[in-house]
């Protein structure tokens, strides 16, 4: 997968997996990464999926409709990506955290979904449910952070809701922020990962 490597300052620190959002590249969220945690690694990813000529993680039927089959594809092979990263770049696999926006924030959800221990938290930015009906694997207290935007038209409030029920009920602690605007990522919802994100790690 097309992608870029930055190496932290601090090995102890995590390892940032960024999944940008449609349209984006590997270049999007670095700022982002680096403004979350300035000593982590970096690992910033492009989906390999183009819609009209946008960069995706998984191709979609329609705005909000996903093609799970397509999705379970993809995520088989981001996963694959980040343990062979994790080998050529050397870090710890066991201490990665996702942070995704909208259709980067959707593979990273439905990574956790699909296999146990895959990610150390998430910072998920405007994320639906991936799938439903089912059985999540246990999440030992894996930290997540949701944010939201209550006039958020392409993700509604309930799908952030039933995100963090399903989430929760699967063991993890979920932290859901909301703002008052749409699906834009503001400056608010970063400032309000970072500090949950020091609290955390």
């Amino acid at each position: 997968m097309n992608h870029v490597f930055y190496k932290g300052e601090d090995s102890s620190r995590p390892t940032l997996l960024l999944l940008h959002g449609t349209g984006g590249n590997e270049h999007d969220l670095v700022g982002l990464g680096k403004e979350i945690d300035i000593s982590a690694n970096i690992l910033s990813v492009r989906g390999n999926v183009l819609e009209n000529g946008m960069p995706r993680f998984f191709k979609r039927l329609a705005e909000g409709v996903f093609d799970l089959e397509d999705l379970q594809v993809r995520t088989v092979e981001l996963k694959s990506f980040i343990d062979e990263a994790a080998e050529n770049y050397e870090f710890d696999r066991d201490n990665v955290v996702a942070i995704g926006y909208s259709n980067g924030a959707n593979i990273a959800a439905n990574l956790l979904f699909e296999y146990k221990n895959v990610l150390n938290g998430a910072i998920l930015h405007h994320p639906m449910v991936p799938r439903r009906g089912v059985e999540l694997p246990r999440m030992s207290k894996t930290p997540v952070f949701i944010g939201a935007g209550k006039n958020d038209h392409m993700c509604p409030a309930t799908e952030s809701e039933e995100l963090q029920n399903l989430l929760q009920e699967a063991g993890a602690m979920v932290e859901l922020y909301w703002h008052a605007y749409g699906h834009q990522l503001t400056q608010d919802e970063v400032q309000a990962a970072k500090q949950w994100y020091q609290l955390k790690f």
